[in-house]
């Protein structure tokens, strides 16, 4: 091995200088070996055998193709580790059997047991020119060493005296030392760029104070992700890379959470992990413990004490402003933006930066299986695919298909549902850039009421809010929510509108009145409870960050401080007789066949329907006409509305129904 090499790397010459010290240590044993003529040799290495391996000057290392980037690997993490000299020796001695086999040999020589082929702590403190005996040395391999909570040195054999047990370097170190950067597959962690912009003024924060030595930062977040963008935003701003850990895949076992910890300092990272809310948080703490990895966990519960006696940075962490939004979905998407804005199309989407990240991949993979640019609606349908599939446990999820054109209501209806649209796609703007909602606690949801008979189109409404949004429809459904027993229908609802806030989707909540409905006076203990619910729902909604639509046949049953604390109300009233004329139109849709006899005049003056009741109309009638093989008829449709005459329990009058009241018998 040829030390004078300037081509070769910082590592190999350090090898080189074990190897030295190996020669010393093998001719003092070899002049005090106080058995050379042992007739077993052969069960071990003899002298002629190490002088042999040490006598083959071999140089197995080639310069590397390209010189070595300033900050070689070794010093690079001797530095990032925080290790000290004797920390750096004993990591190369460790090392030396991983880079070159022929040390195995000489430390099987050395600890005179050829099966003992890795350095033993007794050994390595000799060859570092110390005595076995020295406390001081000894405690730079024991379990709060920089060495063994990073993960970087295993000591092995346990149950054997301390001197005699072996030192390992696990394969990760050993393959990142020599040039490879390939995390373990089973590792719950990936690298990521973080995007800081100006207006990040929670990054700038954090950012100062691990700058001054702050080792643990916890950020409360009110919308999930939130924490995670901050942490990766701070780790822009002080030039670190970011390594954040999937909560989801990581394990309990101690291996897996040292593993996270060696990483980091590999890539001399920023540990960022989020929400940690049903994590052995604890744990975490206590083992992601080191002088040069900064770790900042996030989570929607506030931070508990008992969890670490370390100083820990507390701080809130809001939603992802829209300029950093902005950055984030820029540098996701790269050259392949194409003449798309994303931030235009999608700025009513509240997604975290690894959920955009996520969601621009998506949209490009659409893109380029179709042949095309990114599109509008690639991005949205992107973004969509991120919703958590956990409240479709207890609400229905519709994909919308209608849009305004779909629609038949008066212009005052149409304008409040254009409004509402709006609010929840300008709601950034106006309530985080120009801080139009002030109050401690008051969340950034938008909740409209739809009132009005059934049939009406209040649920075809909210799907065509959600449709213009480009979100999917979730509604709520009633038996999964209102429980017999008290306390019940509140941790129901709680869940709802927790698993809604990480859910980019409109909630409906259909026959509201039967949930939100007034308070009244109590007279026995089941009003008191009555009344305790409705009063967690006004707090809950005070503070839900999505978008709710309450839809209800009865709005005189809601409460007052329910619509009082509402964005938009609108009144869904019965058609008149043009509408109802463009109902049956728009029903009957331009690929039934109809007969020349359709009369939709008379149908509209005659029969006071709701749109609802006009759609299930038309529906049985194209049945009808398709049962007989022929276009739809008058007969058809009159028959249909008779039906649903039926249903609604009334009288087939013959100042309705005129020359065709023969046909409803």
């Amino acid at each position: 091995m040829n030390g004078g090499d300037a081509g070769v790397p910082a590592l190999l010459r350090r090898l080189a200088g074990v190897e030295r010290r190996i020669r010393v240590a093998v001719a003092e044993r070899r002049g005090t070996d106080p058995a050379p003529d042992d007739p077993f040799r052969g069960l071990y290495l003899s002298d002629e055998t190490v002088e042999a391996l040490l006598a083959h000057r071999r140089s197995p290392w080639a310069a590397p193709a390209a010189p070595e980037p300033s900050g070689e690997r070794f010093d690079a993490l001797v530095r990032t580790a925080r290790l000290s000299d004797l920390d750096a020796e004993l990591l190369l001695l460790a090392l030396a059997p991983d880079v070159d086999g022929r040390f195995e040999q000489f430390y099987g020589y050395l600890n005179d047991d050829v099966t003992r082929r890795r350095v033993s702590v007794g050994l390595a403190l000799r060859l570092c020119g110390l005595p076995e005996a020295d406390m001081t040395a000894r405690s730079r391999l024991h379990g709060s060493a920089p060495l063994v909570t990073a993960g970087l040195v295993e000591v092995t054999d346990l149950d054997r005296p301390e001197l005699s047990r072996l030192l390992r370097v696990p394969d990760r170190v050993v393959a990142h030392l020599l040039g490879d950067d390939t995390p373990p597959p089973s590792l719950p962690a990936v690298e990521v760029v973080g995007v800081a912009t100006p207006d990040d003024e929670e990054s700038v924060r954090v950012a100062a104070a691990v700058a001054e030595g702050a080792g643990l930062a916890y950020l409360t977040e009110r919308q999930p992700g939130a924490g995670v963008d901050v942490g990766e935003a701070t780790a822009a701003r002080l030039g670190r890379r970011v390594l954040r850990v999937d909560v989801a895949g990581l394990v309990t076992a101690p291996d897996e959470v040292v593993a996270v910890l060696r990483e980091a300092v590999l890539r001399d990272a920023v540990l960022v992990a989020g929400p940690v809310d049903t994590a052995p948080v604890a744990t975490w703490v206590r083992t992601w413990r080191h002088p040069g990895v900064a770790v900042i966990l996030s989570g929607r519960r506030e931070w508990d004490p008992s969890w670490s006696d370390r100083p820990v940075l507390r701080a809130a962490a809001s939603a992802m402003s829209p300029a950093r939004r902005a950055a984030v979905w820029r540098d996701a998407l790269g050259g392949d933006a194409g003449r798309v804005d994303p931030v235009a199309v999608c700025a009513h989407f509240q997604l975290s930066g690894p959920q955009i990240r996520r969601a621009a991949r998506a949209a490009v993979l659409t893109a380029r299986a179709r042949g095309g640019d990114v599109t509008g609606a690639d991005l949205r349908d992107g973004a969509r695919s991120q919703n958590s599939a956990s409240l479709e446990r207890l609400a229905r999820r519709v994909t919308p298909s209608v849009g305004w054109d779909d629609l038949v209501l008066p212009e005052p209806v149409m304008e409040s549902l254009r409004e509402l649209a709006d609010r929840a796609r300008y709601r950034d703007q106006v309530l985080d850039r120009w801080r139009m909602r002030p109050g401690a606690g008051r969340g950034r949801g938008v909740t409209a009421l739809f009132a009005g008979d059934s049939g009406t189109g209040k649920t075809m409404s909210a799907e065509v809010i959600a449709h213009q949004l480009g979100m999917d429809l979730y509604t709520v459904n009633l038996a999964t929510v209102v429980d017999k027993y008290i306390g019940e229908t509140e941790k129901n609802l709680e869940r709802i509108f927790t698993e809604a806030v990480g859910v980019n989707g409109v909630l409906l909540f259909d026959e509201a009145d039967a949930i939100f409905g007034k308070r009244s006076e109590v007279r026995d203990a089941r009003d008191r409870y009555a009344n305790v619910e409705s009063a967690y729902l006004l707090q809950r909604m005070e503070t839900f960050d999505g978008l709710a639509i309450l839809a209800t046949n009865l709005r005189a049953n809601l409460d007052d401080a329910f619509t009082r604390r509402l964005d938009v109300v609108a009144d869904f009233p019965l058609p008149g007789e043009p509408d109802r004329r463009r109902l049956w139109d728009r029903c009957l849709g331009d690929r039934l066949p109809r007969d020349e006899g359709v009369d939709l005049d008379f149908l509209a003056a005659s029969f006071d329907l709701a749109g609802g009741h006009i759609r299930s109309a038309a529906v049985t009638a194209a049945y009808l006409a398709a049962a007989g093989r022929r276009p739809v008829t008058m007969p058809d449709l009159v028959k249909a509305v008779a039906r649903e005459y039926q249903k609604l329990g009334r009288l087939c009058l013959e100042r309705e129904f005129g020359p065709y009241l023969q046909l409803t018998g």
